[in-house]
């Protein structure tokens, strides 16, 4: 009779705890297994100001330019700003579009002299479908050089940090910086984790109850 018992506390516990684990890890899960499955970028097609034609880059002959293109882009967040620069302050516009193959897959407008510091805006609508959130992101600060070595003709910059790192002039000045927006999508991200914290402690507590109420009922 006790040796029952224990086997169904230890089969009901592994039971909460896996589910515990499944709600708290399956997004990540998920989100890295839909990133695993994505096909290496074959290149990059860039348009904008100035350009007649299109530069199509591909990774088989222009491997440095494709790599350094796809940094710009590659490491932005989930959310953004929801708001830009006015447009009068946004400079000239590079359209960067991704390719898997010779299919695309993902498209970034990119202002490289846009007052404050280099500019990204991320559309919603993306060529592979995939549900993204439109926003506003601050570039790298070679964005411009980056554009230039690629072969879209910008003037040459020398406008880089001096002095080292930590050394030089803030680049990006404190009127162009939004923090409220910032601090909302924080808050946002925070409450979505406090939530699934709360349906994770609501499932192990009933789970936890009803071992109790199973072990009473055996012992009596």
């Amino acid at each position: 009779m006790i040796r029952r018992v224990r086997r169904l506390l230890a089969a009901v516990a592994g039971t909460v705890l896996a589910t515990a684990t499944l709600a708290l890890a399956g997004p990540t899960a998920a989100h890295a297994a839909a990133v695993g499955a994505e096909r290496p970028a074959a290149g990059v097609d860039i348009t904008g100001d100035h350009l007649d034609q299109p530069l199509r880059l591909r990774a088989d002959l222009h491997a440095t330019e494709v790599s350094a293109v796809l940094d710009q882009v590659s490491w932005l967040g989930r959310t953004g700003q929801q708001h830009g620069p006015q447009a009068a302050d946004l400079g000239p516009k590079y359209t960067v579009v991704v390719l898997a193959g010779d299919v695309p897959t993902k498209t970034y407008d990119l202002y490289p002299l846009a007052k404050g510091g280099p500019r990204i805006y991320r559309p919603a609508k993306q060529p592979d479908r995939s549900k993204t959130l439109a926003g506003w992101f601050f570039g790298r600060l070679n964005m411009s050089e980056t554009l230039r070595t690629a072969g879209v003709p910008l003037q040459r910059q020398f406008d880089t940090l001096s002095g080292g790192i930590g050394g030089g002039e803030r680049v990006i000045p404190d009127d162009a910086l939004d923090p409220g927006q910032d601090l909302d999508a924080a808050m946002s991200e925070l409450q979505r984790l406090l939530l699934l914290n709360a349906g994770v402690m609501v499932v192990i507590t009933a789970g936890l109850a009803g071992i109790a109420l199973l072990v009473r009922r055996r012992t009596r």
